[in-house]
């Protein structure tokens, strides 16, 4: 798979980059963020949900687990730091989200990588110098920006 990479400077910076690439996702799509903690996978899926035309705004799902965001094309965002496997991600409702009427985003979907269906948009956020970010996506021709 094709790897662009990006360098933003501040969050504002990394929500822009996010609405480009919300612009290009389509129902089935499943992004599979990598990066540490404050690294900016939610900041970066604000854009997205902004990208999909999508009007609530976005929250980290740390808590709840999942976020939904109705659509045309729904973003269904998951956390899974607390999940450590197969049977803790089914108490998620993780498979029953798959659908091409959904985008799903994953944070630390390390965790759960084996699982992750294959062909999946991969986002690599790494920080750097002050609010500056390294972001990788591994992804198709869609996210040549």
């Amino acid at each position: 798979m094709p790897k662009y990479s990006f360098t933003t400077r501040s969050p504002d910076e990394t929500v822009e980059l996010g609405k480009k690439i919300g612009g290009r996702l389509r129902g089935g799509d499943v992004i599979a963020f990598r990066g540490g903690l404050g690294a900016g996978k939610t900041t970066m899926t604000r854009g997205i949900a902004v990208g999909m035309g999508l009007k609530d705004n976005v929250s980290s799902p740390t808590f709840a687990l999942v976020n939904e965001y109705p659509g045309p094309v729904s973003l269904i965002h998951f956390d899974m730091f607390r999940i450590s496997g197969a049977l803790d991600l089914e108490s998620t409702g993780f498979f029953d989200y798959l659908s091409d009427d959904a985008v799903i985003a994953v944070e630390w979907s390390e965790n759960i990588a084996r699982e992750l269906p294959e062909g999946c948009i991969v986002i690599e956020i790494s920080p750097a110098e002050g609010d500056a970010r390294e972001i990788t996506v591994i992804g198709d021709d869609r996210f040549d920006l």
